[in-house]
């Protein structure tokens, strides 16, 4: 596995599905009458991927120095995605006391999408290092 090629790899497969994504949910938005940007919809899709684009660095730079907790670094990174969310867009989404479907979807969608990559190139990133470091 070459060096920067998986990161840059992931970079760019992260932000291509995200964008993609990004335009289909506004497309949807807008279809049903939406504000194309509402609910901070381009602030969760960034978030989303400088978290998921963190996550994976951050477990591929600590791939071998801590090998054996990998694992836990994955969902310590799910779990601050989840924090993120709680601390910069529920206070917004909830200030109408409920949170909407076009509210949770704003959110909910870009996550999915990036913990679809992060858990593909993770298990990527596993599998090389078992090929390598046996």
């Amino acid at each position: 596995m070459k060096d920067s090629g998986f990161l840059w790899r992931y970079a760019a497969i992260l932000l291509f599905s995200l964008c993609i994504a990004f335009g289909i949910h506004c497309w949807l938005r807008i279809s049903n009458g939406l504000d194309a940007f509402g609910e901070a919809l381009p602030g969760t899709y960034l978030f989303n991927f400088i978290l998921a684009f963190g996550i994976v660095l951050l477990l591929y730079v600590f791939r071998q120095k801590l090998k054996n907790q990998i694992g836990f670094l994955f969902i310590a990174g799910s779990l601050l995605k989840f924090l993120g969310f709680f601390i910069f867009f529920y206070p917004g989404y909830a200030t109408d006391g409920s949170l909407g479907r076009s509210e949770f979807a704003a959110f909910f969608v870009p996550y999915a999408v990036a913990l679809i990559l992060e858990t593909l190139f993770a298990s990527l990133l596993l599998r090389n290092m078992e090929k390598n470091f046996p």
